[in-house]
């Protein structure tokens, strides 16, 4: 609709509205609108980066992409997760979230808050995806707009080993495959995994970097079930991209794929020196699993076990408990007693329902009660009431004491 009555609009509406074209296009796997609009918006590097990445251009694409995010314009947000660009895309969605409830533009939350817990997500910040995603869908479910948020919870419960609710949570979901096909390598289901993520790369939505960051899930399993071509070209696109983007994550796991093809210890090195560099907790863990691993199949097992608690530690505060056992069994594999289970939500935020996190998070900042309801679009008594219900959570007892816990989001 937006490319048919493009030509009939207002001359300063026909950029705006072959941009967000281009943009529910992209996020509907319709790349021959993504083109079409590019093709009439020749100069503009958000649509033309999207309909290059969406002919594999990627050397063209992500560089314009990445200019669309440093313009700072109105598809910056959108342009940065597309790259992968964690730490801009968080920056830019706290911002717009933060205005849309200043200004109370409920409609536009859901898309936003989704963003928001798309890239918390991939940072590690599972608490903090959790909350906006459950608001993300609850305010898309009471205005009336298609569901929003699903996507992370059903991610988020298929890292913790959750088979029924990451299928329910996925059902019609564009990207089930990706997120089923995690669980599934968890589980140990690797030609399930082949299956579904050759099913994902021969889609229209392959090349965007949540798919990208999948090609690692590929390579691993596919080497499990001694099929080493769809390994080797799924390795190849995420070098690429890794190469052409610029993005520490990328680059990591494009050299943990090398590693694990090649059977070669450098490569599991230069991948951890770039996890330092990047924003993906998860990630790195499953590096250093794979790294110890290796160590310990080349008979070093005490080398090896430094990287697996390591990995442990990130898995088992992340609440990725399919991760954690496995491990567990190579730690017992190495030669070491079982290492013990740390008891989960030890942390604060954890003890908090994702709306409790919302309202405390806003309280201990000072928003007064009357505040946090205009923005979350709850009553007062709401607010108060998840206060009285957080407070013995977090062991205190008021207002004041709330700035005695670590609740600020990390940088």
């Amino acid at each position: 609709l937006l490319l048919a009555h493009a030509d009939d609009a207002a001359p300063s509406d026909v950029r705006r509205m072959l941009r967000a074209a281009a943009a529910h296009a992209w996020t509907s796997g319709d790349t021959g609108s993504v083109r079409a609009a590019a093709s009439r918006l020749a100069d503009d590097p958000f649509t033309s980066g999207l309909a290059a990445l969406a002919a594999e251009d990627y050397a063209t694409g992500l560089p314009l992409l990445d200019r669309a995010v440093r313009d700072g314009g109105p598809d910056a947000l959108q342009a940065a997760v597309v790259l992968g660009a964690d730490e801009r895309a968080f920056d830019l969605a706290t911002t717009a979230v933060s205005q849309a409830r200043r200004q109370g533009r409920i409609g536009a939350l859901p898309d936003l808050l989704e963003a928001l817990a798309r890239v918390q997500l991939a940072m590690g910040l599972h608490a903090d995806a959790e909350a906006s995603a459950t608001e993300a869908r609850a305010l898309a479910r009471d205005t009336g707009l298609r569901p929003r948020g699903a996507a992370v919870l059903a991610r988020l419960a298929a890292l913790q080993g959750d088979e029924t609710g990451a299928r329910a949570l996925t059902a019609g979901l564009p990207s089930a495959d990706l997120t089923r096909a995690l669980l599934d390598l968890a589980l140990g289901r690797h030609d399930e995994v082949v299956r579904r993520l050759e099913d994902v790369f021969r889609g229209p939505h392959r090349h965007a970097a949540e798919a990208m960051a999948a090609s690692a899930d590929l390579v691993e399993a596919a080497l499990r079930t001694d099929r080493p071509e769809p390994a080797t070209t799924a390795r190849a696109r995420l070098a690429r991209w890794a190469d052409t983007s610029g993005q520490a994550w990328a680059g990591a796991l494009a050299l943990r794929c090398e590693a694990l093809l090649t059977d070669a210890e450098e490569p599991f090195v230069r991948a951890l020196e770039l996890h330092d560099q990047a924003t993906r907790p998860f990630e790195k863990a499953r590096t250093e699993l794979a790294y110890g691993e290796w160590l310990r199949r080349h008979r070093r097992r005490s080398d090896a076990r430094p990287r697996l608690h390591s990995a442990l530690e990130t898995f088992d505060r992340l609440r990725a408990t399919p991760w954690s056992g496995r491990v567990r069994a190579e730690l017992r594999a190495s030669g070491e007693g079982t290492a013990p289970t740390v008891p989960a939500a030890t942390a604060p935020l954890d003890r908090l329902t994702p709306q409790e996190l919302q309202v405390v998070r806003l309280a201990a900042e000072g928003v007064s009660s009357r505040e946090i309801a205009a923005q979350l679009f709850l009553s007062p008594r709401t607010v108060e009431y998840h206060l009285y219900k957080a407070y013995p959570k977090l062991g205190v007892s008021s207002r004041r004491e709330l700035s005695r816990i670590p609740l600020a989001t990390p940088a």
